[in-house]
């Protein structure tokens, strides 16, 4: 079996398919869950726990990333 991985950032698909499987709190948010069905224009399926999905629809902590972008834009010389 292959696992395609497309990285459309923003784009919309006729079917989305959300794995979530058991993993830290920190990745189960409720932001990943609503990028996840924002991105179904006609069928989302989502394979999971009912308990996990429960627990990110409440999981609000939304992590500040820290991705160097001031620091390197600062210092673009």
């Amino acid at each position: 079996m292959q696992l395609l991985y497309i990285k459309h950032s923003g784009s919309e698909f006729d079917v989305v398919i959300m794995v979530i499987p058991p993993s830290a709190p920190v990745l189960l948010t409720r932001n990943l869950l609503y990028t996840g069905i924002t991105r179904a224009k006609k069928l989302l399926i989502i394979l999971g726990s009912e308990n996990i999905i429960k627990f990110m629809i409440q999981n609000v902590d939304s992590k500040k990333r820290n991705t160097g972008l001031e620091y390197k834009l600062k210092n673009l010389e």
